[in-house]
């Protein structure tokens, strides 16, 4: 209860101080102050320190005292207690449950397995306060057939938890599913590992929150690379990435998230219809290379809680859009570009509602260097440019 009541103080302030800020949508004048007192206020509270435990980073374990386990055809493991589990071997339609007390931590040590289920989640967490999946030597996880409901909740990802979860260590996974990859209903974590998904839904996602701190991860999904959204409170669903290497290549979305998406490093390729979305982006570091057919980044009013914004700070950022009716950087709100360097190839560069303002970094468009924001009209010169509802 403790960690729901700290997360929800957390966002909450978050919220309070940044539409304190900047409720009214439509915004005429300059604002350098209120923008920078924003850009603060996110970094402040979303950030390496804020959001990852001493035991979230670590990459290795202890484990004089573990227990291990091995994996067996069409039996389960069930964990109740917490404490460090080793899983070892091979198994088909068996899955790793955990069901422990709510005030408990457990760590699953994926030692070298292999597992192939039909209908069911491999990793399938039901109840504790946080789960941890380490990862050593190489690790295989799929499900080939449609997944089936538990009772009322619909298991549909490889590994499907209910709680907090955490991927760390320095082995792998391969994760391949007929949905989605990894869900969390909670907040999930990754800050070490090398994590392959092949998925058909999200490759990852959860309701509360995504935070990336390190690892390399590739994904290759028919929907969203990486997704964040609870649909019952839209003050939730932010991504924030520290470091880390990501290569995306999603049909709809790279990464999607209904409040923040804030990347403070790493080194970030995507491939999608649109790059990086969110109520409002912030971009403070990393090196980020998008190739979009729609938006490349996009700000829209998909939390009520937030005016649509994207902030560039820092960084070193390529986007190259596809020819037709596509924006590079196109917000329902304001743009802000303060540092950084911007190199764009597009027919539209940018398109906003609010206010486009140049405050510093270099900004390459088109092969010309640049310090002007021109607004570019939904869909060309001379077409009427759509209000906040017409546009994704």
């Amino acid at each position: 209860m403790k960690k729901k009541i700290k997360r929800a103080l957390v966002l909450s302030s978050t919220i309070l101080l940044l539409t304190g800020c900047s409720q009214t949508k439509n915004i005429n004048t300059n604002n350098n102050n209120t923008n920078e007192k924003n850009s603060t206020t996110i970094s402040e509270e979303l950030s390496m320190s804020n959001l990852f435990t001493t035991r979230d980073l670590e990459q290795t374990i202890d484990l004089s005292e573990s227990t291990t386990y091995e994996l067996e055809n069409n039996k389960n493991i069930t964990i109740t207690k917490e404490g460090i589990y080793v899983i070892n071997g091979s198994s088909e339609n068996a899955s790793i449950i955990v069901e422990a007390e709510e005030t408990e931590k457990v760590q699953i040590v994926l030692n070298g397995v292999t597992m192939t289920n039909t209908t069911t989640p491999c990793i399938y967490v039901k109840s504790a306060d946080k789960v941890f999946i380490t990862l050593v030597g190489e690790n295989t996880l799929k499900t080939t057939g449609t997944f089936t409901a538990d009772g009322e909740t619909n298991t549909d990802a490889v590994i499907f938890s209910k709680e907090d979860i955490v991927l760390n260590g320095k082995g792998s996974i391969t994760i391949e599913s007929t949905s989605n990859g990894i869900t969390s209903k909670d907040d999930l974590k990754i800050t070490g590992g090398t994590i392959t998904i092949n998925s058909t839904e999200d490759a990852i996602e959860a309701n509360d929150s995504i935070a990336i701190a390190d690892g390399d991860i590739t994904i290759t999904t028919q929907k969203d690379g990486l997704h964040a959204e609870y649909d019952e409170d839209d003050t939730k669903g932010y991504i924030y990435i520290g470091g880390g290497t990501l290569n995306i290549n999603a049909s709809d979305d790279g990464i999607q998230a209904t409040t923040i998406t804030q990347i403070d490093g790493g080194t970030i390729t995507i491939s999608a219809q649109e790059g990086i979305e969110g109520t409002s982006v912030q971009i403070n570091d990393g090196t980020i290379t998008i190739k979009a057919t729609d938006d490349g980044i996009n700000a829209s009013q998909k939390s009520q809680s937030y005016t649509p914004n994207i902030e560039i700070n820092g960084g070193t950022i390529t986007i190259s859009m596809s020819q037709g009716d596509t924006d590079a950087i196109d917000s329902n709100g304001n743009i802000y570009i303060n540092g950084g360097t911007i190199t764009i190839s597009a027919q539209s560069p940018f398109d906003y509602d609010g206010e486009g303002k140049y405050n510093g970094g270099t900004l390459i468009v088109n092969g010309e260097e640049t310090t002007s924001l021109t607004n570019q009209m939904m869909g060309g010169p001379g077409e009427q440019k759509r209000g906040p509802q017409g546009r994704r």
